[in-house]
């Protein structure tokens, strides 16, 4: 009887350990299953985020500014390479004022929008085509490498719309703190369909070090130039944004690697507004 007995518990505790090892089999299938479909679910959602209300523009561009102030100026990005000074004034000596062509200023063939030359408020481009083409493939690019990315840009807006964000920062900012991270109406560059506020898949503007960082080292390639960078906010006027793209094309690689601001790199003025 006791010889039974112990072949039988060896039998049933045999039987007991296959059943387990059936069922965590199981559960691994469907996490794999769940966090494959989670995964797909997310890359559709970034590629198919719908396009913001002004109010939404606001508050996430107020949320960035956020994340920037906490960390009291200081980042995990690489800092800005220096100018060179023989290139600075190479740079500072390429040529004489910008030129007035139909109410907007260019340098070198670079159309210039900053607190010191504006665009008309009837100038409405929209997107650049060119532009639209050269950042969808960055964000394709930048995806595919695993970084956290969505196709919803905050890009061309008219002066009519930069005018309703501008005052609505300036109501619950004061205008002294608005006019650090806001361009007032007429001297916004997304009014020239050439501008990109880029942000991740939950479409909050980029702040992570890491899709930063690649920003400066990789924007160059598909023709943009961080615009605002940070320690060149006396120059460009504006805090530093580094979800800020500017479309130059061809020349966007010299203006990068210079170090230098576009202000800097044209040899024209930056800084605040006259009045």
């Amino acid at each position: 009887m006791d010889r039974q007995k112990r072949s039988d518990w060896k039998y049933r505790a045999s039987a007991v350990l296959f059943t387990l090892l059936i069922a965590g089999s199981a559960i691994g299938c469907s996490s794999d299953k769940l966090a494959e479909s989670t995964k797909t679910s997310d890359t559709q959602a970034a590629a198919q985020s719908p396009k913001r209300t002004s109010e939404e523009e606001e508050r996430i561009r107020s949320e960035a500014l956020a994340k920037i102030a906490e960390g009291n100026g200081q980042n995990e990005t690489e800092p800005t390479a220096q100018a060179d000074p023989d290139q600075v004034v190479e740079a500072d000596a390429a040529g004489s004022e910008p030129v007035q062509e139909n109410g907007l200023f260019y340098k070198d063939g670079i159309l210039i929008v900053n607190k010191k030359y504006s665009v008309p408020a009837d100038y409405a481009p929209g997107v650049d085509p060119t532009a639209q083409a050269q950042v969808t493939q960055l964000l394709q690019d930048m995806a595919s490498q695993g970084m956290n990315v969505s196709y919803d840009t905050s890009n061309f807006r008219s002066y009519d719309t930069q005018s309703g964000l501008y005052f609505g920062y300036v109501g619950a900012y004061g205008q002294a703190e608005a006019d650090t991270f806001s361009a007032r109406p007429g001297y916004s560059e997304h009014q020239t369909g050439l501008a990109f506020d880029l942000k991740d898949s939950a479409g909050n503007l980029i702040t992570s070090p890491t899709e930063a960082q690649w920003l400066l080292d990789n924007s160059w390639k598909y023709g943009f130039i961080v615009r605002y960078q940070e320690g060149k906010e006396a120059i460009t006027g504006y805090q530093a944004e580094p979800w800020h793209l500017r479309y130059i094309g061809d020349r966007a690689q010299e203006i990068a690697q210079s170090g230098l601001t576009l202000e800097e790199f044209l040899g024209v003025e930056g800084g605040d507004y006259v009045d």
